[in-house]
């Protein structure tokens, strides 16, 4: 069923309940490849482009692991394409931990409430408000944009994005750039400066399963080959440890925009009073500037009398452009001999450049909604659907125009509790957004 009215007839006036909707339908990705709702949610967003004349096509990689993709012609076809993507899926949310059920979609507070409101739900309501409104009003963009509403980006895309660059790639033909999640949000700085951060990089990912096999035997007897004992050790140690500081292209760029904006040079060697400064993205930033390797399962035994001959542990490991191999290196030296080390989802670290018509783009359609605003790059400690679609050769940047109140948590947000995004914001998004197609 439609969003849209006949008194509805903007992109504002309807960003916020497109946004709701797309909460209420659960998409929880358990990383179990079940994928509840994504279909759902793909023919919802294959609804909401059909009203206005397009014919979007669902791909299903799996059962229910559902994807909708749509080519907008442009005014002048002979351009490169320009993309624009989003997932539907989200991390799971416990209804007890939230001051409103996170599937409601409620708006209180001058928020949208729910799990996705800022990853990424928002960005796809924006995206589909912002569209739809330009059917409506006839108004095509200046080149074709092609649109992906992608399953299981939280589980790191193998049903979705992996699954269509890899199969489908012909969807993408002449498409050169892309925009998509985790960039163009706002940083207050002072009366005089509110900084846009514009994902230009992101950390590579080695998810890894540690393995120590060790002697079985009774509980009540000694043992000193005991598994369970070295593996926590190992992990223990691991998960102490810290990384040293690197400080990449993208960081240095954005340290120095920062830096400039306070009128203070900041001393990369000494981040602690950077980080004090950035308050709230502090924990954003402060991940960008070492590799990580954060312990996240254990398992172990099966009868409390039984020393078992194994034990694993889970770690999710983040690299830094350029440091791939140094922190395989070092990894290993922390864990020791004795861990085998096995990868169980690995993705590749990811930069370029923050200049170009594409970035002029966007800081002239933030400038032009928000006079004190100043695009900057600066690096994703995550990973996004930006890693399978960098494979075609297309340049990826992290693009979800957001005016957010300096008091909100924003970092905290993602995959946390009470996640909500401003509905002010939302209205802001969809007017820098449609401009930047219009300047793209």
């Amino acid at each position: 069923m439609s969003v849209g009215s006949e008194r509805a007839v903007t992109a504002e006036s309807e960003v916020a309940e497109i946004c709701r909707d797309l909460i209420r339908i659960d998409t929880s990705n358990y990383g179990d490849g079940s994928g509840p709702g994504e279909r759902k949610a793909a023919e919802y967003v294959a609804e909401q482009l059909a009203e206005f004349g397009l014919e979007p096509q669902i791909f299903e990689s799996a059962k229910g692991r559902a994807s909708t993709v749509v080519r907008i012609e442009g005014e002048d076809r002979s351009r490169p394409g320009l993309l624009i993507h989003g997932h539907t899926d989200v991390v799971p949310a416990n209804a007890d931990d939230w001051t409103v059920h996170p599937f409601s979609g409620e708006i209180t507070d001058g928020c949208v409430w729910g799990r996705g409101a800022v990853d990424m739900k928002d960005m796809d309501a924006m995206t589909l408000a912002v569209v739809r409104d330009r059917l409506r009003t006839g108004r095509k963009p200046p080149r074709d944009l092609v649109l992906a509403f992608l399953a299981d980006e939280e589980a790191g895309g193998t049903y979705g994005a992996r699954f269509l660059v890899d199969r489908h790639p012909e969807l993408f033909e002449g498409v050169t750039e892309a925009i998509g999640e985790v960039g163009g949000f706002s940083f207050t700085v002072n009366d005089q400066a509110r900084l846009y951060l514009i994902e230009t990089a992101e950390k590579g990912m080695h998810w890894m399963r540690l393995t120590v096999e060790g002697r079985a035997g009774h509980g009540s007897m000694e043992n000193n080959d005991n598994a369970i004992t070295e593996l926590c050790e190992a992990v223990a140690r691991l998960g102490r440890h810290q990384f040293p500081l690197r400080i990449t292209k993208t960081v240095r760029a954005f340290l120095d925009e920062l830096s400039d904006a306070l009128g203070v040079r900041l001393d990369p060697e000494d981040m602690d009073e950077t980080l004090r400064v950035l308050g709230g993205i502090a924990k954003m930033i402060g991940t960008t500037l070492r590799n990580t390797a954060q312990p996240t399962m254990l398992g172990a035994g099966y009868k409390v009398n039984v020393i078992p001959g194994q034990a694993t542990a889970h770690v999710d490991g983040r690299f830094l452009p350029g440091y791939e191999e140094e922190f395989l290196a070092e990894l290993d030296s922390v864990l020791g001999p004795r861990v085998k080390r096995e990868s169980l989802h690995y993705d590749k670290a990811l930069e370029t450049s923050f200049d170009g018509p594409l970035v002029e783009a966007m800081q002239t359609a933030l400038r032009a909604e928000d006079p004190i605003a100043r695009a900057v790059p600066y690096c994703l400690s995550g990973g996004t659907d930006a890693k399978s679609f960098q494979d075609l050769g297309i340049r990826c940047f992290g693009f979800a125009p957001l005016q957010l109140p300096p008091e909100l948590d924003f970092a905290g947000m993602f995959h946390g509790v009470d996640e909500r995004v401003p509905v002010d914001g939302l209205q802001f998004g969809v007017r820098v957004l449609d401009r930047f197609i219009d300047l793209a």
